[in-house]
């Protein structure tokens, strides 16, 4: 099962790496990753395998979520299923 990483916000040094980091250390796999900056702002969209998370899909989520507010960014995770259903005409 994948999910699907979004972020965006103010560029600043070590945005990919601590999201990346939050991943590993629940044993979520980068499957996919790219980013843009624009204008000093940042923006990335991973793809990641949460076959084996170690904690539930939403604590994980809600990590996530935690580590935005710290850094003063937007992240949302989601399911790749409800991600595909949301984009299907």
């Amino acid at each position: 099962m994948n999910a699907i990483l979004s972020v965006v916000g103010k560029d600043t040094v070590g945005i990919l790496a601590s999201v990346a980091q939050k991943c590993a250390n629940h044993k979520a796999n980068v499957n996919d990753v790219t980013q843009t900056i624009i204008d000093n702002y940042f923006a990335m969209f991973m793809v990641i395998n949460i076959d084996k998370l170690d904690i539930e899909f939403n604590d994980f989520v809600d990590e996530l979520v935690g580590l935005g507010k710290e850094k003063n960014l937007e992240i949302h995770v989601m399911h790749e299923d409800i991600f595909n259903l949301m984009h299907k005409i």
